[in-house]
């Protein structure tokens, strides 16, 4: 662990790092968020624990995958809109490469054992890794009696009643902004209440860094917008069929999936599926798959559901050429925005970032994030260890629950061992995962 003397690293030697991030980030935004969190706070110390939970806050309330935009605002924070850049795209190209892969596999092979029991082998070690980071971001987070009542209601709220994600974020940063003194100090702490990181010092050494920073990201927003502005025009102006259909469909995706991809993936399948026939509906559960046991966002399903439309296109290009051409254009339409809402905000956030009221909004968001991450927990753990769950709808609770006899022995035996080496043990994660997938391979292989 470096201290605080070491100098800031390279913009080079950190996109090693955004790389590597990339290609394990495996489980969803709970998983992502506790590997950049032990990556750039805890091992690298980077980024201090403050400006971490007030960049994860921030980018909670934003439109699209959480944990790619809070890579690139840490990314931006160390080396401008650059920075930003390179941590943002290398978040997201790792899983956005295998999951292109995948989609041209599925196209011309169909089903896939031998690559199904590899991703059951990750995402028993995921689960692991999401229980860590429910616990290292809760006991950061949740340092007064407030913090810890905003907790348990979001994941209730989540979980039992199917609160939407929006609601349920907006009212805890009204809550922590009207009583700022009961959530201040789960966002800032008191002095020497959390550890700095290396750029805590460099913005103290260099006054006029902040402003340099801002102008470039307020440059790079706008570019990034005006680009994805220019895109959807050429297509729709060219009449570019099933192309132009892509990029205004996912273009609108891309605003509105508040809370992540599981708050709109009703309307993606009922768009891609029921108005322009892309793809029948067992085809968008089987992206579905793939998205959630491959690194990167989940939001990376509208890339396989892309790739199908490109494929199937009526027009001059279709087939494999159509497929890499849609999924890609999927990809460029979806993400733009995503830098540009960093872009735009960050500089905003970390000039408020002592506002009293404004940071016990965002630590009251924090607090809330905790119970959502603990829900997404659960919501994965239901799917990865049992085989069948079952819908309860009493009054106001919705929920799903388990088929206990539906219990995959083998899945939550994995999980422990994954849990073991994780919390006992203390192995790194790239050992986790990979001890996981082989066990899960060699027993498939066994049993086949």
């Amino acid at each position: 662990m470096p201290g605080l003397d070491a100098p800031l690293p390279t913009l080079g030697q950190a996109a090693w790092v955004w790389l590597r991030m990339g290609l394990l980030s495996f489980g969803g935004p709970a998983g992502q968020i506790a590997l950049l969190h032990r990556g750039v706070v805890d091992e690298r110390r980077w980024i201090g624990e403050r400006r971490f939970l007030h960049a994860l806050s921030f980018c909670t309330v934003l439109p699209g995958p959480e944990a790619m935009q809070l890579a690139t605002y840490l990314g931006w924070l160390m080396h401008g809109a650059a920075g930003g850049l390179v941590a943002g795209g290398l978040f997201i190209l790792p899983g956005a490469c295998v999951l292109l892969g995948l989609s041209v596999i599925y196209a011309q092979l169909g089903a896939m054992p031998l690559v199904a029991a590899v991703f059951l082998g990750l995402k028993c070690a995921v689960l692991a890794i999401v229980a860590q980071a429910v616990l290292r971001v809760g006991r950061r987070a949740l340092k007064t009696r407030a913090s810890w009542v905003v907790a348990a209601v979001a994941f209730v709220a989540l979980f039992a009643l199917a609160v939407p994600f929006p609601v349920l974020i907006l009212l805890a940063g009204v809550v922590g902004y009207a009583f700022p003194g009961s959530f201040r100090a789960a966002s800032h702490g008191v002095a020497g209440d959390a550890p700095e990181g290396l750029i805590d010092r460099v913005l103290r050494d260099d006054p006029g860094r902040p402003e340099r920073q801002a102008r470039g990201a307020r440059r790079a927003g706008v570019a990034c917008g005006a680009v994805w502005l220019a895109t959807n025009a050429w297509f729709l102006v060219g009449r570019a069929g099933t192309y132009a259909d892509i990029a205004w469909f996912f273009s609108k995706m891309a605003v509105v999936t508040f809370g992540g991809a599981y708050a709109v993936l009703a309307y993606v399948a009922q768009g891609a599926v029921g108005t322009y026939h892309w793809l029948a509906p067992a085809e968008m559960l089987t992206g579905l798959g793939l998205a959630e046991t491959t690194p990167g966002p989940l939001i990376l399903v509208l890339q396989f559901v892309g790739f199908l439309a490109g494929a199937r296109s009526p027009g001059a290009v279709h087939g494999l050429a159509g497929g890499v051409a849609g999924s890609a254009l999927t990809l460029w339409v979806t993400f733009l925005p995503c830098f540009a809402f960093v872009f735009l905000g960050a500089p905003v956030v970390e000039r408020l970032a002592e506002n009293r009221a404004l940071g016990a909004a965002l630590a009251a968001v924090t607090a809330a994030v905790v119970g959502v991450i603990a829900n997404l927990a659960v919501w994965f753990a239901l799917h990865v260890l049992f085989r069948q769950t079952f819908a309860v709808h009493a009054g106001p609770i919705r929920c799903d629950l388990p088929v206990l006899g539906s219990l995959d022995w083998f899945a939550a035996v994995l999980a422990v061992g994954a849990g073991v080496c994780l919390f006992r043990l203390r192995l790194p994660v790239p050992a986790v995962l990979g001890l996981s997938a082989v066990a899960s391979l060699g027993w498939t292989l066994l049993a086949g």
